[in-house]
């Protein structure tokens, strides 16, 4: 996709894009010494392919979001004409888009479509759809995965089987205030079986051990979806 003009030096706040902040990786669970064991949590995929690439959604998802980790777009948020922003800038709602359209699925359509149908369903749009933004606004993305997507535990048990196997790569976690946030969940995991995410907190996209520090220091949990 060729880069569209930036038509509003907006700030990050203005904008409301996403309001993750730098998480140092020096602040993010680690560990420190070799685990005795692991949990074996096995990874599920999806029959359908939609790009009928031979390869499935599930795989498409994950391999699209570990193409922006490789890509290293910059943190940036802006307004944009026509919506996108250049391939080498991007913020943590970029990676969902991205990763979906590797599968196949345009997000920016179908968010338009449904703020289009049911405008007063999304608050964060205040009654005036304006397609260069909505479909890169937590709130928006969260209300749109709310209706479509199967909604799954938002719960993370650490060594907890059940729960965790509940937790698969290709996923979509949303976090809420203070700092609403978006990423994709990652297919590998740590020895107690709580998988890493794959998004953009500043300055690039990670994969990261970092679902349980956001949830426990940064923004609670408030979605955890799987789409169909």
């Amino acid at each position: 996709m060729k880069p569209i003009w930036i038509i509003g030096g907006l700030s990050l706040a203005a904008i409301g894009i996403c309001t993750a902040s730098v998480v140092e990786i020096f602040l993010l669970h680690s560990t420190t010494s070799t685990p005795s064991r692991s949990l074996q949590i096995s990874q599920e995929y999806s029959s359908h392919d939609e790009d009928a690439d031979g390869i499935n959604d599930t795989q498409d998802v994950l391999d699209g979001a570990r193409a922006e980790v490789r890509r290293h777009p910059i943190y940036h948020s802006g307004y944009y004409s026509g919506g996108y922003p250049p391939e080498d800038e991007g913020v943590c709602t970029d990676v969902i888009w991205r990763a979906l359209r590797q599968a196949g699925y345009d997000l920016k359509k179908s968010i338009d479509e449904d703020i289009r149908q049911r405008t007063s369903s999304y608050p964060r749009v205040q009654g005036e759809p304006d397609p260069n933004i909505d479909f890169r606004r937590v709130p928006n993305v969260f209300e749109y995965l709310r209706r479509y997507g199967t909604s799954l535990t938002t719960e993370i048990k650490p060594w907890d089987e059940e729960n965790l196997k509940e937790w698969q790569g290709g996923d979509i976690v949303v976090f809420g205030k203070p700092k609403e946030h978006i990423a994709i969940v990652s297919d590998k995991r740590r020895a107690d079986g709580v998988p890493l995410i794959i998004h953009n907190s500043a300055p690039y996209p990670e994969e990261q051990d970092a679902l349980l520090y956001w949830h426990e220091n940064v923004s609670k949990i408030v979605g955890h979806f799987r789409l169909p």
